[in-house]
């Protein structure tokens, strides 16, 4: 965003509906100009009709030999309970995709974070599905075509020597409160209160399915929302596990009854398992989009100070955190790591409707951009209730060599693949 722009960003940020008006006209008057050409730093591919998701699990198997993605059956709307999309993986050879191999269905699935499709080890893949109107999890392997489900959904695994395990929530109370994120159906949401003891965040043993709530919601409220507490619904999203599996990371929110759904306050916290702590980043009650790397640190996406920023947690010290480049990355972003010290990011369709990704280093505050893409004004969300966006959500393999975005730059969502 250039200064003028951010400035009316932030003075309208506690406004939603009028953010979104004057967003919308802004673009408006630009998209009566020449649309910008695309731009790619390197060799690219686009499967036009397949998409991934989210940015915090990667659809690179560990040899990038395939690649995983849901295929369409529909678009520019939202499911409905009862309506499928087909989930499987491309064979991926010297940075091309080839053949799709459909491994099964899925009927738990949303545009933003997909259906959580991700690999367990080479040759497992877990994803939500719904069974008999019943949110579940679903594990293919996708060599011997055996297919096996848990009672509970998931959001994020952890495979080790040690443990399988993946973190749990109420995908309903998700729904409910960030429309587009959750999925259709009932579960044990105790929608009927609004900080309940009994929902939270759970850990699922994913070899037996039995799962346990580590961190219940009215523990967050207790510790962390506590002011004006009964005026809102509390929830968990957005979790993901350190790299070593000590840590999980967490977004608690709270949405305002019968207030703008838009309007939320979010809290950053990570779980530490071996000490069974809660421990609250300082991200001025902000935060959206984050990733961990091996050294246990979080570049996070936060508004700190009144300002749009990527910021830098370290775990041994989560108060002497970072502000990356904040000349350049001066808005909400998607992350993911290329290495310990390297992430890349994305941003939302700017005036003239282009995305832009950016190659950052923390150790040198080097910034590159490796494309700007358009994205077609149809693809935007009149409502929070047609969650229709295409974000980057950037993705990097396990070798740093290539980089997995979903695309909407042929005028029809897709996957793309370019060569970093």
């Amino acid at each position: 965003m250039n200064k003028i722009e951010e400035i009316v960003y932030h003075a309208l940020y506690s406004h939603p509906k009028l953010k979104l008006a004057v967003r919308n006209l802004y673009q408006g008057v630009f998209d009566l100009m020449p649309r910008k050409a695309d731009f790619f730093d390197g060799e690219h591919q686009v499967k036009e009709g397949y998409f991934f998701g989210f940015h915090d699990v990667t659809p690179f198997s560990s040899d990038e030999t395939k690649v995983l993605a849901c295929k369409l059956a529909f678009d520019l709307r939202m499911p409905k309970a009862g309506e499928g999309i087909g989930v499987g993986y491309f064979d991926f050879t010297d940075g091309k995709l080839g053949d799709f191999h459909k491994v099964g269905e899925t009927y738990a699935w949303n545009y933003h974070k997909g259906c959580r499709l991700q690999w367990l080890n080479n040759k497992e893949v877990i994803f939500n599905n719904a069974v008999d109107g019943k949110i579940v999890s679903t594990i293919v392997d996708v060599e011997m075509n055996s297919t096996r489900n848990l009672p509970h959904p998931i959001d994020t695994a952890f495979f080790s020597e040690k443990e399988q395990v993946a973190t749990t929530f109420s995908y309903e109370r998700l729904q409910v409160c960030m429309p587009g994120y959750g999925y259709p159906y009932s579960d044990e949401s105790f929608m009927n209160e609004k900080a309940p003891s009994q929902t939270g965040l759970f850990l699922m043993d994913l070899r037996t399915g039995d799962r346990e709530l580590i961190v219940p919601v009215n523990i967050l409220m207790e510790k962390f929302g506590k002011e004006d507490a009964d005026k809102y619904y509390h929830y968990v999203t957005h979790t993901e596990f350190s790299k070593d599996g000590r840590y999980i990371s967490f977004l608690y929110r709270r949405m305002e009854e019968g207030g703008d759904i838009n309007k939320r306050i979010t809290m950053m916290v990570v779980y530490d398992r071996n000490n069974e702590e809660l421990i609250l980043l300082p991200t001025q009650v902000s935060g959206s989009h984050y990733v961990w790397n091996g050294k246990n640190q979080i570049i996070s996406s936060c508004i700190i100070d009144g300002k749009s920023c990527h910021a830098l947690y370290d775990m041994n010290n989560v108060d002497d955190y970072k502000i990356i480049r904040p000349d350049v990355l001066n808005q909400d972003g998607h992350q993911t790591f290329v290495n310990d010290d390297v992430f890349i990011t994305d941003t939302y369709p700017d005036k003239w409707r282009q995305s832009q990704l950016y190659i950052v280093d923390i150790k040198t505050n080097d910034v590159k951009k490796l494309l700007s893409i358009n994205s077609p004004k149809k693809f935007q969300s009149k409502t929070v209730y047609n969650y229709i966006d295409c974000d980057l959500h950037p993705r990097v393999s396990p070798s740093g060599k290539y980089v997995c975005c979903d695309t909407v730059l042929t005028g029809k969502r897709g996957l793309l693949i370019m060569n970093l």
